[in-house]
């Protein structure tokens, strides 16, 4: 069986958790941790990295920071992660779904401005498989209203937008470290943070409502209840898994890439037929190859292949169902203006398998079977 997904493993992780070990700082903010938020910083260009126990939280933590509450309106996809939304419906806010573009499964920027009104406080954009949305257009909007942005961006580490790293645009951007993701601590996330007025209020969230980061760095001599907060931190066994694949970052990414480019270039023949869409990529984005996805003709083609390709030995899925479309979604949201691609589009995605290590030849025999659904030509 070729799994849809195995988590990233390098060889040195264990190692790095022994030597946590021997550190004896197991908990948040432990030398491994430290490493990882540096790291992030320098890659990235943002002011601060504060590394999470998921993306969820460290959404959450934004929505804190943007001072989100009662009765105030975020904009997003639809077509998305419920941690998106409910990081900001905790706060009382109301979600505002936008339809998305068929091209890049990312929220339509054209459409933004016309669902902002004199409650909306935020826009969250989501950069669906690693590829940028239009933030030149979204920061723009941004600007002219008034309103924070806050980047999901779980899938978008090591992707850009023209030449500038993704969730460095807005306020905050949340990134993921899930078993699922290019990199993993197994559960974790990160947050960064662009302006550095925010960075001391972040860290007291993190740490419980307490400014325990001031007095680890002397700056207090002991550390208090500043304000509300949570444990946002992960422990440093995670960190060290973590930090043995963003040694390898590089590596890992040109693996995946490699990959990408040959589910391209061998499923090329379906979409000259017609038969099935390919990703597409804006050619001022560079993503990083977070996934392989095709576009059946509609849901029941979809399923049809799903179970073909299960009898020759191969996991692939579906992916987000609309949060509109939930019983959560129509509880705490709304969708503004028409579902012209949300649901269509997500109906018709099939996500091929697509990890670190997986090898050339299971992608040549994966999109073998893919074709043979379809009977395309080799």
């Amino acid at each position: 069986m070729i799994n849809f997904n195995v988590p990233p493993y390098t060889g040195k992780e264990v190692e790095y958790m022994k030597e946590a070990i021997g550190n004896q700082k197991i908990c948040g903010d432990g030398p491994f941790t430290k490493k990882c938020n540096e790291w992030i910083e320098k890659q990235c260009g943002t002011a601060k990295c504060l590394l999470t126990t998921s993306c969820t939280h460290a959404t959450e933590m934004a929505a804190l920071l943007a001072d989100i509450r009662e009765g105030d309106e975020v904009i997003l996809p639809s077509y998305t992660f419920v941690s998106t939304a409910n990081a900001f419906v905790l706060r009382g806010a109301r979600a505002v779904f936008v339809d998305i573009r068929p091209d890049t499964m990312n929220i339509d920027e054209t459409l933004i401005e016309d669902a902002v009104t004199e409650r909306t406080r935020v826009i969250a954009p989501v950069h669906y498989a690693g590829v940028g949305c239009e933030m030149d257009v979204i920061m723009d909007i941004a600007r002219r209203h008034n309103l924070m942005v806050v980047e999901d961006a779980a899938q978008g580490i090591m992707a850009s937008y023209r030449g500038k790293a993704l969730g460095t645009f807005g306020e905050f951007g949340c990134f993921s470290f899930h078993e699922t993701k290019n990199f993993s601590m197994g559960e974790g996330g990160a947050l960064l943070i662009r302006d550095e007025k925010y960075i001391e209020t972040a860290e007291i969230f993190r740490e419980k409502g307490t400014d325990r980061s001031k007095y680890y760095r002397g700056q207090v001599d002991k550390y208090r209840w500043q304000d509300y907060g949570s444990s946002y931190l992960p422990g440093d066994l995670n960190a060290a898994y973590l930090y043995a694949q963003l040694e390898l970052a590089e590596e890992i990414t040109q693996a995946r890439m490699d990959r990408w480019k040959q589910y391209k270039e061998l499923l090329a023949p379906l979409a000259e037929e017609g038969k099935a869409e390919l990703p597409f990529i804006p050619e001022h984005c560079s993503h990083n190859a977070h996934m392989f996805y095709i576009k059946t003709k509609d849901l029941e083609e979809r399923s049809r292949l799903i179970g073909f390709l299960k009898d020759k030995g191969i996991m692939a899925v579906s992916h987000y169902v609309p949060l509109h479309s939930a019983p959560a979604g129509k509880k705490f949201g709304r969708f503004h203006g028409e579902d012209k691609y949300t649901t269509k589009e997500s109906d018709r995605l099939l996500r091929l398998p697509m990890y670190y290590k997986l090898t050339a030849d299971e992608v040549e025999y994966i999109t073998e079977q893919v074709k043979d659904f379809y009977g395309a030509s080799r």
